[in-house]
Protein backbone atom coordinates (compact mmCIF):
# COMPACT_ATOMS: atom_id res chain seq x y z
CA UNK A 1 0.00 0.00 0.00
CA UNK A 2 1.33 3.39 -1.01
CA UNK A 3 1.54 6.29 1.61
CA UNK A 4 -0.89 8.98 1.14
CA UNK A 5 2.32 11.32 0.29
CA UNK A 6 2.61 8.47 -2.83
CA UNK A 7 -0.69 9.77 -3.64
CA UNK A 8 -0.57 13.14 -4.28
CA UNK A 9 -1.41 15.09 -7.62
CA UNK A 10 -0.50 18.60 -7.64
CA UNK A 11 -3.33 20.70 -7.67
CA UNK A 12 -6.04 18.36 -6.62
CA UNK A 13 -8.16 19.49 -3.85
CA UNK A 14 -10.01 17.88 -1.02
CA UNK A 15 -12.79 21.32 -1.01
CA UNK A 16 -12.99 24.39 -2.79
CA UNK A 17 -13.67 27.75 -0.43
CA UNK A 18 -14.68 30.62 -1.92
CA UNK A 19 -12.89 34.20 -1.55
CA UNK A 20 -13.77 35.80 1.89
CA UNK A 21 -15.80 39.28 1.71
CA UNK A 22 -15.04 40.04 5.30
CA UNK A 23 -12.57 42.99 5.42
CA UNK A 24 -8.98 41.92 7.20
CA UNK A 25 -8.89 44.40 10.07
CA UNK A 26 -5.45 42.82 11.27
CA UNK A 27 -2.47 40.91 9.76
CA UNK A 28 -0.21 38.17 10.73
CA UNK A 29 3.13 39.75 10.50
CA UNK A 30 5.34 38.54 7.85
CA UNK A 31 8.27 36.94 9.83
CA UNK A 32 5.75 34.64 11.43
CA UNK A 33 4.13 34.03 8.06
CA UNK A 34 5.43 30.95 5.49
CA UNK A 35 7.32 31.95 2.67
CA UNK A 36 5.91 29.25 0.49
CA UNK A 37 3.19 26.80 0.77
CA UNK A 38 3.05 24.09 3.50
CA UNK A 39 4.13 20.64 1.65
CA UNK A 40 0.82 18.54 2.18
CA UNK A 41 -0.38 16.05 0.08
CA UNK A 42 -3.10 16.99 -2.37
CA UNK A 43 -6.05 14.54 -2.61
CA UNK A 44 -9.60 14.98 -3.04
CA UNK A 45 -11.97 13.92 -0.08
CA UNK A 46 -12.95 10.44 -1.32
CA UNK A 47 -9.07 9.36 -1.80
CA UNK A 48 -8.60 10.56 2.14
CA UNK A 49 -11.46 8.89 3.18
CA UNK A 50 -10.56 5.05 1.20
CA UNK A 51 -6.71 5.79 2.35
CA UNK A 52 -7.41 5.76 5.90
CA UNK A 53 -10.50 3.69 5.90
CA UNK A 54 -8.01 0.90 4.13
CA UNK A 55 -5.33 1.62 7.37
CA UNK A 56 -8.06 0.92 9.47
CA UNK A 57 -8.36 -2.22 8.09
CA UNK A 58 -5.03 -3.55 8.35
CA UNK A 59 -4.90 -2.49 12.39
CA UNK A 60 -4.85 -4.98 14.79
CA UNK A 61 -7.16 -4.96 18.16
CA UNK A 62 -9.17 -6.23 20.25
CA UNK A 63 -12.16 -5.82 18.64
CA UNK A 64 -10.62 -8.06 15.95
CA UNK A 65 -9.49 -11.46 17.55
CA UNK A 66 -7.07 -12.76 20.76
CA UNK A 67 -4.73 -10.79 21.64
CA UNK A 68 -2.93 -12.25 24.44
CA UNK A 69 -0.09 -9.64 25.33
CA UNK A 70 1.25 -10.88 28.87
CA UNK A 71 1.50 -7.75 31.38
CA UNK A 72 -0.41 -5.68 29.53
CA UNK A 73 -3.94 -6.92 30.31
CA UNK A 74 -5.61 -6.47 26.82
CA UNK A 75 -9.37 -7.55 27.47
CA UNK A 76 -12.59 -6.68 26.17
CA UNK A 77 -13.63 -3.23 26.31
CA UNK A 78 -17.41 -3.01 26.94
CA UNK A 79 -19.29 -0.46 24.91
CA UNK A 80 -21.28 1.08 27.52
CA UNK A 81 -18.32 2.50 29.04
CA UNK A 82 -17.47 4.60 26.00
CA UNK A 83 -20.98 5.58 25.91
CA UNK A 84 -20.94 7.07 29.05
CA UNK A 85 -17.49 8.74 28.46
CA UNK A 86 -19.21 10.31 25.37
CA UNK A 87 -22.06 11.68 26.92
CA UNK A 88 -22.42 15.32 26.06
CA UNK A 89 -22.61 16.23 30.01
CA UNK A 90 -19.42 14.81 30.37
CA UNK A 91 -17.01 15.35 26.73
CA UNK A 92 -18.14 18.78 26.24
CA UNK A 93 -17.26 19.77 30.48
CA UNK A 94 -14.31 22.50 29.90
CA UNK A 95 -11.98 21.61 32.98
CA UNK A 96 -11.51 25.47 33.54
CA UNK A 97 -15.65 25.71 34.58
CA UNK A 98 -15.72 26.98 38.56
CA UNK A 99 -16.83 24.66 40.70
CA UNK A 100 -19.97 26.75 42.01
CA UNK A 101 -21.91 29.71 40.06
CA UNK A 102 -25.21 31.23 41.28
CA UNK A 103 -25.76 28.37 43.25
CA UNK A 104 -25.56 26.11 39.93
CA UNK A 105 -24.02 22.91 39.80
CA UNK A 106 -21.76 22.91 36.47
CA UNK A 107 -18.95 20.24 37.57
CA UNK A 108 -20.51 18.82 40.40
CA UNK A 109 -21.36 15.58 38.24
CA UNK A 110 -17.70 15.39 36.75
CA UNK A 111 -16.28 15.85 40.87
CA UNK A 112 -18.66 13.37 42.41
CA UNK A 113 -17.76 10.72 39.78
CA UNK A 114 -14.18 11.27 40.54
CA UNK A 115 -14.69 11.07 43.93
CA UNK A 116 -16.77 8.06 44.65
CA UNK A 117 -14.39 6.47 42.01
CA UNK A 118 -11.89 7.15 44.72
CA UNK A 119 -13.84 5.68 47.54
CA UNK A 120 -14.17 2.48 45.24
CA UNK A 121 -10.85 1.99 44.67
CA UNK A 122 -10.00 1.98 48.28
CA UNK A 123 -12.40 0.02 49.15
CA UNK A 124 -11.26 -3.04 46.14
CA UNK A 125 -7.49 -2.17 47.45
CA UNK A 126 -7.55 -1.54 51.19
CA UNK A 127 -5.79 2.03 50.96
CA UNK A 128 -6.75 4.37 52.88
CA UNK A 129 -6.36 7.74 49.81
CA UNK A 130 -6.35 8.33 46.08
CA UNK A 131 -5.73 10.59 43.45
CA UNK A 132 -6.56 9.90 40.22
CA UNK A 133 -4.47 12.18 38.70
CA UNK A 134 -1.10 10.48 37.39
CA UNK A 135 -2.00 10.13 33.54
CA UNK A 136 -0.48 6.25 33.25
CA UNK A 137 1.17 3.43 35.07
CA UNK A 138 4.68 4.79 35.18
CA UNK A 139 3.65 8.04 36.04
CA UNK A 140 1.75 6.37 38.76
CA UNK A 141 4.72 5.04 39.85
CA UNK A 142 6.76 8.13 39.48
CA UNK A 143 4.23 9.93 41.38
CA UNK A 144 4.66 7.02 44.39
CA UNK A 145 8.06 7.30 44.28
CA UNK A 146 8.10 10.99 45.16
CA UNK A 147 5.49 10.38 48.12
CA UNK A 148 8.40 8.03 49.26
CA UNK A 149 10.99 11.17 49.10
CA UNK A 150 8.12 13.17 50.70
CA UNK A 151 7.77 10.65 53.65
CA UNK A 152 11.22 10.43 54.71
CA UNK A 153 11.98 13.80 53.66
CA UNK A 154 9.10 15.02 56.52
CA UNK A 155 10.74 12.21 58.90
CA UNK A 156 14.64 13.84 58.39
CA UNK A 157 15.62 10.24 56.96
CA UNK A 158 18.29 10.77 54.47
CA UNK A 159 17.29 7.23 52.21
CA UNK A 160 18.86 6.85 48.54
CA UNK A 161 17.86 3.74 47.89
CA UNK A 162 15.04 1.29 46.34
CA UNK A 163 14.96 -2.17 46.63
CA UNK A 164 13.59 -4.00 43.64
CA UNK A 165 13.06 -7.59 42.68
CA UNK A 166 14.88 -8.43 38.99
CA UNK A 167 12.31 -9.68 37.92
CA UNK A 168 10.20 -6.50 38.37
CA UNK A 169 8.25 -4.27 35.41
CA UNK A 170 11.09 -1.93 33.95
CA UNK A 171 9.38 1.10 34.82
CA UNK A 172 9.81 0.10 38.55
CA UNK A 173 13.49 0.64 38.54
CA UNK A 174 13.49 4.23 36.00
CA UNK A 175 10.89 5.45 37.87
CA UNK A 176 12.81 5.46 41.37
CA UNK A 177 15.91 6.50 39.29
CA UNK A 178 13.97 9.75 38.18
CA UNK A 179 12.60 10.36 41.66
CA UNK A 180 16.26 10.16 42.62
CA UNK A 181 16.95 7.20 44.04
CA UNK A 182 19.44 4.39 43.74
CA UNK A 183 18.37 1.17 42.22
CA UNK A 184 19.20 -2.39 43.98
CA UNK A 185 18.29 -5.11 42.21
CA UNK A 186 17.34 -8.27 45.00
CA UNK A 187 17.01 -11.67 43.07
CA UNK A 188 14.62 -14.02 42.27
CA UNK A 189 14.36 -17.02 44.21
CA UNK A 190 13.96 -20.71 42.50
CA UNK A 191 10.09 -20.24 43.62
CA UNK A 192 10.09 -17.95 41.02
CA UNK A 193 9.30 -15.46 44.08
CA UNK A 194 11.49 -12.87 45.58
CA UNK A 195 14.44 -14.62 47.57
CA UNK A 196 13.41 -13.53 51.14
CA UNK A 197 17.76 -14.58 52.24
CA UNK A 198 18.36 -11.94 49.64
CA UNK A 199 16.22 -8.81 50.54
CA UNK A 200 17.37 -10.03 54.46
CA UNK A 201 20.99 -9.04 53.35
CA UNK A 202 20.35 -6.44 50.98
CA UNK A 203 18.31 -3.82 52.66
CA UNK A 204 19.43 -1.74 55.22
CA UNK A 205 18.59 1.37 57.07
CA UNK A 206 19.58 3.53 54.00
CA UNK A 207 16.51 1.68 51.83
CA UNK A 208 13.64 4.42 51.17
CA UNK A 209 11.38 1.41 49.93
CA UNK A 210 10.82 -1.87 48.63
CA UNK A 211 9.07 -2.06 45.27
CA UNK A 212 6.70 -5.15 44.41
CA UNK A 213 4.20 -6.61 42.19
CA UNK A 214 1.96 -9.17 43.77
CA UNK A 215 1.24 -11.59 41.44
CA UNK A 216 4.64 -10.85 39.61
CA UNK A 217 5.64 -10.74 36.46
CA UNK A 218 5.74 -14.53 36.52
CA UNK A 219 2.69 -14.89 37.28
CA UNK A 220 2.94 -16.18 40.84
CA UNK A 221 1.18 -15.18 44.03
CA UNK A 222 3.54 -14.09 46.75
CA UNK A 223 2.40 -16.16 49.93
CA UNK A 224 5.35 -14.29 52.29
CA UNK A 225 4.08 -10.76 51.54
CA UNK A 226 3.65 -10.19 54.99
CA UNK A 227 6.96 -11.01 55.80
CA UNK A 228 8.40 -8.61 53.19
CA UNK A 229 6.15 -6.15 55.09
CA UNK A 230 7.80 -7.10 58.09
CA UNK A 231 11.34 -6.36 56.83
CA UNK A 232 10.56 -3.54 55.01
CA UNK A 233 9.23 -1.82 58.07
CA UNK A 234 11.60 -2.64 60.45
CA UNK A 235 14.09 -0.74 58.62
CA UNK A 236 11.35 2.32 58.37
CA UNK A 237 11.28 1.60 54.67
CA UNK A 238 8.16 2.27 52.68
CA UNK A 239 6.42 -0.98 50.85
CA UNK A 240 5.65 -0.24 47.19
CA UNK A 241 2.86 -2.20 45.37
CA UNK A 242 2.92 -1.80 41.42
CA UNK A 243 -0.54 -2.62 40.80
CA UNK A 244 -0.06 -3.44 37.44
CA UNK A 245 -1.50 -7.10 37.96
CA UNK A 246 -4.10 -6.35 39.97
CA UNK A 247 -6.65 -8.06 37.52
CA UNK A 248 -5.44 -11.34 39.06
CA UNK A 249 -6.81 -10.46 42.47
CA UNK A 250 -9.54 -8.19 42.75
CA UNK A 251 -12.33 -8.89 45.56
CA UNK A 252 -9.29 -11.73 47.01
CA UNK A 253 -6.52 -9.75 48.30
CA UNK A 254 -6.24 -6.21 49.02
CA UNK A 255 -2.65 -4.94 49.65
CA UNK A 256 -4.11 -2.80 52.33
CA UNK A 257 -4.61 -5.33 53.97
CA UNK A 258 -0.74 -6.99 53.79
CA UNK A 259 0.94 -3.69 54.94
CA UNK A 260 1.57 -1.88 51.39
CA UNK A 261 2.29 1.96 52.01
CA UNK A 262 1.87 3.03 48.75
CA UNK A 263 0.48 1.62 45.37
CA UNK A 264 -0.46 2.62 41.66
CA UNK A 265 -3.98 1.58 40.04
CA UNK A 266 -3.74 0.95 36.12
CA UNK A 267 -7.09 1.83 35.56
CA UNK A 268 -6.77 1.29 31.95
CA UNK A 269 -5.73 -2.74 32.57
CA UNK A 270 -7.99 -3.86 35.27
CA UNK A 271 -11.01 -1.67 34.65
CA UNK A 272 -11.81 -1.74 30.94
CA UNK A 273 -10.20 0.95 28.85
CA UNK A 274 -8.66 0.83 25.56
CA UNK A 275 -4.85 0.99 25.83
CA UNK A 276 -3.27 -0.24 22.73
CA UNK A 277 -0.19 2.25 20.99
CA UNK A 278 0.51 3.56 24.57
CA UNK A 279 -2.55 5.34 25.65
CA UNK A 280 -4.68 6.37 27.01
CA UNK A 281 -3.85 5.43 30.43
CA UNK A 282 -4.02 6.17 34.16
CA UNK A 283 -2.54 5.20 37.10
CA UNK A 284 -4.27 6.53 40.16
CA UNK A 285 -2.01 6.39 43.47
CA UNK A 286 -3.19 4.89 46.56
CA UNK A 287 -1.91 5.46 50.33
CA UNK A 288 -2.52 4.18 53.60
CA UNK A 289 -3.63 6.97 56.51
CA UNK A 290 -0.15 8.87 57.30
CA UNK A 291 1.02 9.19 53.73
CA UNK A 292 -2.46 11.07 52.75
CA UNK A 293 -1.05 14.44 53.65
CA UNK A 294 1.56 14.24 50.95
CA UNK A 295 -0.83 13.23 47.74
CA UNK A 296 -0.85 15.79 44.79
CA UNK A 297 -2.50 19.12 45.06
CA UNK A 298 -5.69 19.48 44.15
CA UNK A 299 -7.59 16.61 46.36
CA UNK A 300 -11.24 16.37 45.69
CA UNK A 301 -13.37 17.01 48.88
CA UNK A 302 -17.35 16.20 49.64
CA UNK A 303 -18.78 19.47 51.85
CA UNK A 304 -21.22 19.17 54.62
CA UNK A 305 -24.43 20.39 51.79
CA UNK A 306 -22.98 17.29 50.04
CA UNK A 307 -21.36 19.34 46.68
CA UNK A 308 -18.00 18.80 45.90
CA UNK A 309 -15.01 21.16 45.66
CA UNK A 310 -11.55 21.36 45.17
CA UNK A 311 -9.13 21.36 48.26
CA UNK A 312 -5.35 23.05 48.02
CA UNK A 313 -4.57 23.27 51.54
CA UNK A 314 -2.05 20.44 51.87
CA UNK A 315 1.15 22.23 53.01
CA UNK A 316 3.21 19.10 52.66
CA UNK A 317 1.82 18.06 49.22
CA UNK A 318 4.12 17.23 46.28
CA UNK A 319 2.46 19.67 44.41
CA UNK A 320 1.05 19.13 40.76
CA UNK A 321 1.52 16.15 38.75
CA UNK A 322 -1.34 16.54 36.14
CA UNK A 323 -3.14 19.14 35.23
CA UNK A 324 -6.67 19.16 36.17
CA UNK A 325 -8.78 15.97 36.88
CA UNK A 326 -6.03 13.72 35.55
CA UNK A 327 -7.03 11.64 32.61
CA UNK A 328 -11.01 12.11 33.18
CA UNK A 329 -12.09 9.88 30.23
CA UNK A 330 -10.64 7.26 31.55
CA UNK A 331 -11.09 7.49 34.75
CA UNK A 332 -15.29 8.01 33.70
CA UNK A 333 -15.02 4.37 31.50
CA UNK A 334 -13.60 3.10 34.88
CA UNK A 335 -15.88 4.41 36.70
CA UNK A 336 -18.91 3.07 34.78
CA UNK A 337 -17.18 -1.12 34.14
CA UNK A 338 -17.11 -0.96 38.47
CA UNK A 339 -20.77 0.19 39.31
CA UNK A 340 -21.60 -2.55 36.31
CA UNK A 341 -19.72 -5.49 37.53
CA UNK A 342 -19.79 -5.05 41.46
CA UNK A 343 -18.16 -6.74 44.12
CA UNK A 344 -19.05 -9.73 42.99
CA UNK A 345 -18.39 -9.34 39.28
CA UNK A 346 -14.77 -8.27 40.41
CA UNK A 347 -14.38 -11.02 41.87
CA UNK A 348 -15.34 -13.23 39.26
CA UNK A 349 -13.51 -11.47 36.36
CA UNK A 350 -10.28 -12.03 38.43
CA UNK A 351 -11.22 -15.61 39.08
CA UNK A 352 -12.08 -15.90 35.30
CA UNK A 353 -8.32 -14.69 34.18
CA UNK A 354 -6.70 -17.00 36.66
CA UNK A 355 -9.07 -19.90 35.34
CA UNK A 356 -7.97 -19.13 31.79
CA UNK A 357 -4.33 -18.25 32.25
CA UNK A 358 -3.82 -21.99 33.85
CA UNK A 359 -5.88 -24.06 31.42
CA UNK A 360 -3.37 -22.30 28.84
CA UNK A 361 -0.15 -22.68 30.68
CA UNK A 362 -1.65 -26.61 31.31
CA UNK A 363 -2.35 -27.25 27.88
CA UNK A 364 0.87 -26.32 26.38
CA UNK A 365 3.41 -27.72 29.03
CA UNK A 366 4.31 -31.04 26.88
CA UNK A 367 4.86 -28.70 23.58
CA UNK A 368 7.03 -25.81 25.38
CA UNK A 369 8.93 -25.57 28.61
CA UNK A 370 7.29 -24.35 31.94
CA UNK A 371 9.99 -22.65 34.23
CA UNK A 372 7.87 -22.38 36.92
CA UNK A 373 5.42 -24.95 36.30
CA UNK A 374 3.26 -24.66 39.46
CA UNK A 375 -0.17 -22.86 39.80
CA UNK A 376 -0.22 -19.39 38.00
CA UNK A 377 -2.21 -16.45 38.25
CA UNK A 378 -3.78 -14.28 35.47
CA UNK A 379 -0.59 -14.95 33.29
CA UNK A 380 1.15 -17.53 32.46
CA UNK A 381 5.16 -17.82 31.39
CA UNK A 382 6.58 -19.89 28.77
CA UNK A 383 10.35 -20.78 27.54
CA UNK A 384 11.19 -21.31 24.00
CA UNK A 385 14.59 -23.07 24.91
CA UNK A 386 12.79 -26.77 23.58
CA UNK A 387 12.67 -24.63 20.34
CA UNK A 388 15.89 -23.13 20.44
CA UNK A 389 17.61 -26.48 19.93
CA UNK A 390 16.57 -26.57 16.48
CA UNK A 391 17.55 -22.75 15.94
CA UNK A 392 13.99 -21.24 16.61
CA UNK A 393 13.56 -18.64 18.78
CA UNK A 394 10.51 -16.90 20.86
CA UNK A 395 10.67 -14.34 18.14
CA UNK A 396 10.32 -16.65 15.28
CA UNK A 397 7.05 -18.49 17.45
CA UNK A 398 5.76 -14.78 18.26
CA UNK A 399 5.66 -14.20 13.90
CA UNK A 400 4.23 -17.36 13.15
CA UNK A 401 1.31 -16.66 15.92
CA UNK A 402 0.53 -13.41 13.17
CA UNK A 403 0.09 -15.97 10.41
CA UNK A 404 -2.63 -17.50 11.99
CA UNK A 405 -4.79 -14.69 13.39
CA UNK A 406 -3.39 -13.91 16.88
CA UNK A 407 -1.49 -10.73 18.23
CA UNK A 408 1.58 -11.80 19.60
CA UNK A 409 1.95 -12.88 23.31
CA UNK A 410 5.03 -10.77 25.22
CA UNK A 411 8.11 -12.15 24.52
CA UNK A 412 11.67 -11.82 25.99
CA UNK A 413 9.93 -10.31 29.47
CA UNK A 414 10.55 -11.20 32.20
CA UNK A 415 14.54 -11.03 31.84
CA UNK A 416 15.12 -14.30 33.94
CA UNK A 417 13.42 -16.25 31.79
CA UNK A 418 15.30 -17.36 28.77
CA UNK A 419 13.32 -16.89 25.19
CA UNK A 420 10.59 -16.07 27.43
CA UNK A 421 7.25 -15.86 26.38
CA UNK A 422 4.74 -14.13 28.59
CA UNK A 423 0.93 -15.09 27.70
CA UNK A 424 -2.26 -13.09 29.40
CA UNK A 425 -5.65 -14.64 28.03
CA UNK A 426 -7.59 -12.10 30.02
CA UNK A 427 -11.45 -13.37 31.82
CA UNK A 428 -12.85 -12.23 28.45
CA UNK A 429 -11.53 -14.88 25.99
CA UNK A 430 -13.94 -17.73 25.27
CA UNK A 431 -12.66 -21.78 25.78
CA UNK A 432 -13.13 -21.80 22.01
CA UNK A 433 -10.74 -19.16 21.46
CA UNK A 434 -8.34 -19.98 24.12
CA UNK A 435 -8.65 -23.69 22.00
CA UNK A 436 -7.76 -21.85 18.81
CA UNK A 437 -5.14 -20.26 20.09
CA UNK A 438 -3.77 -23.43 22.08
CA UNK A 439 -3.67 -25.67 18.69
CA UNK A 440 -2.25 -23.13 17.02
CA UNK A 441 0.83 -22.99 19.26
CA UNK A 442 0.95 -26.50 19.27
CA UNK A 443 1.00 -26.54 15.41
CA UNK A 444 3.98 -23.96 15.15
CA UNK A 445 5.44 -26.20 17.88
CA UNK A 446 5.62 -28.82 15.66
CA UNK A 447 6.54 -27.16 12.94
CA UNK A 448 9.83 -25.97 15.17
CA UNK A 449 10.74 -29.79 15.17
CA UNK A 450 9.78 -30.60 11.32
CA UNK A 451 10.32 -27.40 9.37
CA UNK A 452 12.01 -24.64 11.42
CA UNK A 453 13.23 -22.42 8.51
CA UNK A 454 9.82 -21.67 7.75
CA UNK A 455 9.20 -20.17 11.20
CA UNK A 456 12.25 -18.25 10.65
CA UNK A 457 10.47 -16.35 7.51
CA UNK A 458 6.93 -15.48 9.08
CA UNK A 459 4.94 -13.77 8.81
CA UNK A 460 4.10 -14.26 5.19
CA UNK A 461 0.73 -12.78 4.88
CA UNK A 462 0.59 -9.28 6.36
CA UNK A 463 1.61 -6.11 3.83
CA UNK A 464 4.95 -6.14 5.69
CA UNK A 465 6.51 -9.41 5.84
CA UNK A 466 9.87 -10.35 8.46
CA UNK A 467 11.83 -6.81 8.74
CA UNK A 468 15.53 -6.80 10.03
CA UNK A 469 14.24 -5.24 13.66
CA UNK A 470 17.86 -4.08 14.85
CA UNK A 471 18.48 -2.35 11.60
CA UNK A 472 15.41 -0.64 11.65
CA UNK A 473 15.97 1.10 15.23
CA UNK A 474 19.58 1.58 14.11
CA UNK A 475 18.65 3.33 11.07
CA UNK A 476 15.68 4.89 11.71
CA UNK A 477 14.93 6.92 8.47
CA UNK A 478 11.14 8.13 8.11
CA UNK A 479 11.41 10.45 5.38
CA UNK A 480 9.84 10.53 2.08
CA UNK A 481 11.13 12.79 -0.64
CA UNK A 482 8.92 14.03 -3.86
CA UNK A 483 9.27 16.96 -5.88
CA UNK A 484 6.01 19.05 -4.96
Amino acid sequence: MSIIFEKSVKGRKGVSLPCSDVPVHYEIPGKYRREKDAELCELSELQVVRHFTELSRRNFGVDNSFYPLGSCTMKYNPKICEKVAGLEGFSSLHPLLPQLRRGGMLTQGALSVLYELEQQLCEITGMDAFTLQPLAGAHGELTGMMLVAAYHRDKGNHKTEVLIPDEAHGTNPSSASIAGFKVRSVPTAENGLLDIAALESTISDNTAAIMLTNPNTLGLFNSQIEKVAEIAHRHDALLYYDGANLNAIMGKFRPGDAKFDVMHVNLHKTFATPHGGGGPGSGPVGVRKDLEQFLPISRIIKRSDGTYALSYDYPKSIGYIAPFYGNFSVCLKAYTYILMLGGDGLRRASENAVLNANYVMHSLKESFNIPYLRTCMHECVLSAKKQLENGVHAIDIAKALIDRGFHPMTIYFPLIVKEAMMIEPTETESKEMLDEFIGAMKEIAELAESDPETLKNAPVTTPVCRLDETKAVKEMNFSYKENF
